[in-house]
């Protein structure tokens, strides 16, 4: 039988540990979500992780992810509602009850056309896009030449810092997780300074090129380009709409899009940082 609303809204939320990553992924899959158990395994470890237990049986009912960058910006991704328990409340019961523990924190998050009603009643405006694409990189357009090597151990200071400078906040933690979370990490580089960096780290078929940070488009393009060359799998990526050079050349290069989701923030008017040189986020998974 099925549980009425009104109970649904009063389930308790848990924090989610990394026992709790299949779980997560087989919610992933009850909403034909690709299972990312890599990814799931990166956010649980990296992040703060919120779910309502199935009291219908095992699993979970509801879950998401929380990225913190200290008390200026965290980052909410991978909202699921498992399918019979859709529209009844439960995200919305989810959402409220983190917003409530992130109290006057700026917040962000990815949404889908479904998801952003709710969202905007709880307060979140939006800030830009992203459009996400995905397929075999061609190579029909060339990038520029601007010099891209793989990334060493010594470049880790430089990346932090440049990071720092584009993101506007410290995400140390998850940066210097990268060498071992992505499978490439490349690096653009000029007169001895690095311009810009990328990963690509695996995703169920896929390479999925982010974070990608770069000094203009022609260095995001090459940044791109070499980690296409480093992977015989189809690439995907989430770049920012506002960066239309970037987009054409990558669908004129085989990378075909698949959706665009609106970036939404609450408690700010805007993300922090200089969006001019930021193409890609880390992970993303809109709601």
């Amino acid at each position: 039988m099925p549980i009425p609303p009104a109970p649904l809204a009063q389930l308790p939320v848990r924090r989610l540990t990394h026992k709790d990553l299949l779980a997560c992924a087989d919610l992933s899959e009850n909403r034909q979500w690709p299972r990312e158990e890599h990814k799931w395994g990166f956010l649980l470890t990296a992040g703060n992780g919120y779910g309502i237990d199935d009291p219908e049986g095992e699993g979970l009912l509801a879950c998401c992810v929380v990225t913190s960058y200290g008390p200026k910006l965290a980052a909410i991704g991978m909202v699921l509602v498992a399918e019979r328990y859709a529209r009844q409340g439960v995200g919305r019961r989810l959402m409220r009850h983190v917003l409530e523990e992130l109290g006057d924190t700026p917040t962000t998050l990815h949404a889908t056309a479904n998801g952003q009603p709710l969202y905007e009643q709880l307060g979140f405006t939006q800030a830009s896009g992203a459009e996400m694409v995905r397929g075999r990189f061609t190579f029909t357009t060339p990038a520029p030449a601007v010099p891209v090597r793989p990334a060493t151990a010594e470049d880790l200071q430089a990346i932090l810092r440049l990071d720092l400078e584009v993101f506007g906040l410290d995400r140390t933690p998850l940066i210097a997780r990268l060498p071992a979370f992505a499978d490439h990490l490349r690096v653009a580089e000029e007169d001895g300074g690095i311009t810009g960096f990328a990963a690509a780290w695996p995703n169920m078929d896929t390479h999925v090129v982010g974070p990608l940070i770069a000094r203009d488009p022609a260095t995001a393009k090459a940044l791109i380009a070499s980690l296409a060359t480093a992977t015989d799998r189809p690439l995907r990526t989430d770049i920012d709409v506002r960066h239309t050079s970037l987009l054409s050349w990558a669908k004129e290069n085989g990378l075909d899009p698949i959706a665009t989701n609106a970036v939404m923030v609450r408690s700010v008017p805007d993300l922090p940082g200089d969006w001019r040189r930021r193409f890609a986020p880390l992970t993303v998974a809109a709601g």
